[in-house]
């Protein structure tokens, strides 16, 4: 190969754009069998770090991120790789590598405004490239004025170039009638009447004609999350009767009086998935085998694919009162946290 042109294509780059950029440029050309930082980020971490869901730093906060940084890549590796605070080891995946660890590591450290460096060694070629540029500099520096001033910026908006060489982190989801709730928090404005709720044609006049969820809510038991009504305690009440049936009102649902346990790492307690609630609603077709796989062992559970609307985010969130009601299912206390449960 001719390196020629390469070489003066390189020198003019670095007249226009300045050194660090042009390094940066070179360790992503390089990077063709690296993991995508970006794309592993948006698959485990964004439902906390694009939120700041449970205190998480958000991506690209600089001053969130700033006293991270400054630990240094290998700290913030060693972080993601073992957890640290209610953050799982490996964000809850334990599928990553260390490899797509380092890689999400150095994107996020990238959207702060670091240079995406990690604590592994790189190639050997990769400061050879850069560093053959730099003899030839002085030699070759008419030429490479000449490539570089038609379209030369100037060196202070390198950075900003750079940061934009970086993929954004994605916008929210448009939201929809039953979008899930990332952020944990309840709607402004809930129950809107039909004409109003985006799931009903509002020019049609027998839209306006059915009766305001308000109105149909204001008999049952009130919750304090979801669509504010405690839909289970209406149920034992008596307030509601689902039909388990379409055709026929008089068949009765096959109801389940069975408590699964989940053993939970750390302090939180053991989550109690009572079945006689569920199947009081729901066939058991509705989540077997498609969601849940009805065998031991056989359903890797996190709050990472919870918030990803996976296995129970699928109607949580949703559908059925949200994830920050952390009681509501981590209902089992361990032994010995009395005393904790009993604090206020």
């Amino acid at each position: 190969m001719n390196t020629t042109p390469v070489l003066r294509t390189t020198l003019a780059l670095t007249a226009a754009l300045g050194i660090a950029w042009l390094t940066a440029l070179f360790s992503n050309a390089y990077a063709g069998d690296a993991p995508n930082g970006k794309a592993l980020f948006d698959k485990t971490c964004a439902p906390c770090h694009l939120t700041g869901a449970a205190g998480a730093p958000k991506l690209g906060d600089s001053a969130a991120w700033a006293p991270r940084i400054k630990t240094g890549a290998a700290a913030l590796f060693t972080s993601a790789t073992k957890g640290k605070g209610v953050m799982p080891p490996r964000g809850g995946n334990a599928a990553l590598t260390d490899d797509e660890i380092r890689a999400i590591v150095g994107y996020m450290m990238a959207q702060a405004g670091a240079a995406p460096k990690t604590d592994k060694p790189e190639k050997t070629d990769k400061p050879a490239v850069v560093a053959a540029a730099a003899p030839s500099a002085k030699a070759d520096a008419p030429v490479a004025a000449a490539a570089a001033a038609p379209a030369a910026p100037a060196p202070a908006t390198a950075p900003a170039v750079a940061t934009s060489a970086v993929a954004a982190a994605p916008a929210p989801a448009a939201s929809g009638v039953n979008t899930f709730n990332r952020l944990m928090k309840p709607e402004l404005k809930g129950n809107l009447p039909p004409p109003e709720d985006g799931a009903h044609d509002p020019v049609n006049d027998g839209t306006h004609s059915l009766q305001p969820p308000l109105t149909a809510f204001s008999t049952l038991s009130k919750s304090n999350t979801g669509n504010r009504v405690d839909w289970v305690k209406s149920l034992d009440e008596q307030s509601i009767k689902p039909r388990s049936d379409r055709n026929d009102p008089s068949v009765a649902p096959m109801v389940m009086d069975m408590n699964i346990i989940r053993e939970v790492k750390g302090s939180m307690p053991n989550v109690v998935y009572p079945h006689k609630q569920h199947t009081q609603w729901l066939d058991c077709s509705n989540c077997h085998p498609a969601i849940f796989i009805p065998q031991k062992g056989a359903n890797q559970i996190s709050m990472a694919s919870i918030l990803l609307g996976q296995k129970c985010g699928v109607c949580h969130g949703k559908v059925a009162f949200p994830v920050s009601e952390c009681r509501r299912c981590h209902s089992m206390s361990k032994p010995g946290a009395a005393a904790l449960d009993a604090k206020p």
